[in-house]
């Protein structure tokens, strides 16, 4: 049942790439967001958070469509990205944007409620022992909030993983390029004769997505005993 075939493996694939692209260049950003919301008050808060929760509660499709007008080739960025051979628009790296801004929210999320359980107190300690404020975050903040960045970043690959409303809108559907397994899903269900295929992606799907949060589960758990411990 599970004899995929190759079609439906390129589109696994590409999802694996994509989701995994989309996470790994979301995290750097999206702790510093994070950092920034959970520890500063400053003008414009409220709407800088409400920026970055907007692609929760707008339609995909919205959001999809604002990155194609954004960063397509007649778009403000996308012109001047194109200009030094940058194309993100119909291209793999465009779907790995829009995984990336579908998840940003859930990562950013799971990330700032991880650091203001952070007990400010013992950031406070380290830097009457006179360490700077980049050093209080890399030694207590950033360890002991390890378990919610893990949690954020799983949960980001997750939505890249099942991402179709934004990937579809601005980089279409186009076998070996842009088909991700959501795609493939859709374009199998649209065929005759496609049902098979669709349920084999399926099951692909469901079984990824519950790995990676397993996986996510047992290193919190792992990370959370550690830092108990030490």
């Amino acid at each position: 049942m599970l004899d995929l075939t190759s079609g439906e493996w390129t589109a696994v694939a590409l999802s694996l790439r994509v989701a995994g692209v989309a996470t790994l260049a979301s995290l750097v950003p999206g702790l510093a967001v994070a950092w920034l919301l959970a520890r500063k008050r400053f003008f414009g808060h409220a709407l800088v958070d409400g920026l970055v929760h907007l692609p929760l509660i707008l339609p995909p499709v919205v959001t999809g469509y604002l990155l194609l007008l954004t960063f397509g080739r007649r778009g403000w960025a996308g012109a001047w990205l194109s200009e030094i051979g940058i194309v993100l628009a119909f291209r793999w790296t465009g779907a790995a944007l829009a995984c990336a801004v579908m998840g940003f929210p859930l990562m950013v999320r799971a990330m700032r409620l991880s650091i203001e359980a952070v007990d400010r107190r013992l950031e406070q300690a380290a830097s009457t022992l006179g360490a700077s404020p980049f050093a209080v975050f890399l030694t207590v903040t950033l360890p002991l909030s390890l378990p919610g960045i893990l949690a954020g970043g799983v949960l980001a690959f997750a939505k890249a993983m099942g991402e179709f409303g934004a990937t579809i809108t601005f980089v279409s559907n186009i076998p070996g390029e842009t088909q991700t397994l959501p795609s493939a899903i859709y374009t199998l269900t649209q065929v005759p004769g496609g049902e098979a295929g669709a349920l084999r992606l399926t099951l692909i799907s469901i079984a990824l997505s519950m790995t990676a949060l397993l996986v996510s589960e047992l290193l919190a758990r792992r990370m959370g005993r550690r830092l108990g411990t030490g």
